[in-house]
């Protein structure tokens, strides 16, 4: 006999409820990719518009997927910038922070989109974007005939883990990782914290099981403000990587405001670590 006062649920409720559990994780299944990746088709602006000099570039995948991106060189460049973006948006929200990096460093930039952003095909996923990366890096090297050595990997947001894939299985001079996440299961616990839902989450991005076995020198930049991905995830994600290493602590940043809100103290963060890890500005040779 039940407590007096205590609610007993009917069998149609119970069924309800496991009904509704168990729906929760195919519907996850379902639209998983729609939670991760907001691209967009049309460009807001075209690099002419920020004076910048730019080349169309036009790639195929190792999977036959067409990739489209944008290469900004500047006169007599210093090295190469290989920018891999976050998950919303396309390349053309990037062209300030290009513009950034190329005034700072003396830096050719390649801008390129992940399938399913942009004027690149196909859709994008976890194992597609690692093949895009891939891609970009090849023209660089095969086409443009940037050193290795002088290349940087970029990444910010998602694009941490596709720079990130990329520096371990290709040469690099420097990878540099913008408010980056240690795992989408982690990301998961953060957006549902009273939702189990990161077991049942396919895409991994696993940063942090990968960043130890990284062999190229590592910036680490992420805004103590940022409302996205948890400070704390940049923090945890730098102390797993191997020497050598800097962290920069974006003060009063989030997470879409980072290189603005950091003003000059970000662009010394920049310029110091790659003259520490590449060699000073002055003194390195140029690419061509």
């Amino acid at each position: 006999m039940p407590w007096k006062g205590f609610w007993v649920p009917s069998r149609w409720a119970l069924v309800r409820v496991l009904v509704l559990l168990l729906a929760f994780p195919v519907g996850l299944v379902i639209f998983e990719k729609k939670l991760i990746y907001f691209p967009t088709r049309e460009h807001d602006a075209k690099p002419r518009e920020l004076g910048l000099a730019a080349e169309e570039v036009r790639l195929v995948t190792e999977d036959g997927v067409g990739i489209h991106g944008w290469f900004l060189p500047v006169p007599r460049s210093r090295l190469t910038v290989l920018v891999s973006h976050g998950n919303g948006g396309n390349i053309s929200h990037r062209l300030t922070r290009a513009a950034l990096l190329q005034s700072t460093l003396d830096a050719d930039v390649l801008l390129y989109d992940y399938r399913g952003y942009g004027q690149s095909n196909g859709a994008p996923d976890e194992d597609g974007t690692y093949r895009d990366g891939r891609a970009a890096y090849r023209y660089l090297v095969e086409t443009k005939r940037a050193r290795p050595e002088r290349l940087v990997l970029f990444g910010e947001s998602l694009g941490s883990a596709v720079a990130l894939e990329l520096a371990l299985s290709e040469r690099c001079g420097a990878v540099i990782l913008e408010s980056p996440f240690t795992s989408v299961r982690d990301m998961a616990r953060v957006a549902l914290p009273w939702v189990p839902v990161w077991p049942f989450v396919r895409t991994r991005y696993d940063n942090l099981a990968k960043v130890g076995r990284l062999r190229a020198p590592l910036l680490v930049l992420h805004g103590d403000r940022d409302t996205v991905v948890p400070f704390e995830q940049g923090q945890r994600l730098f102390a797993a990587a191997p020497e050598p290493k800097r962290f920069f602590r974006i003060t009063g940043a989030d997470h879409n405001d980072t290189y603005t809100t950091g003003g000059e103290p970000y662009r010394r963060a920049l310029a110091g670590f790659i003259a520490e890890v590449l060699g000073p500005g002055g003194e390195a040779p140029p690419n061509d």
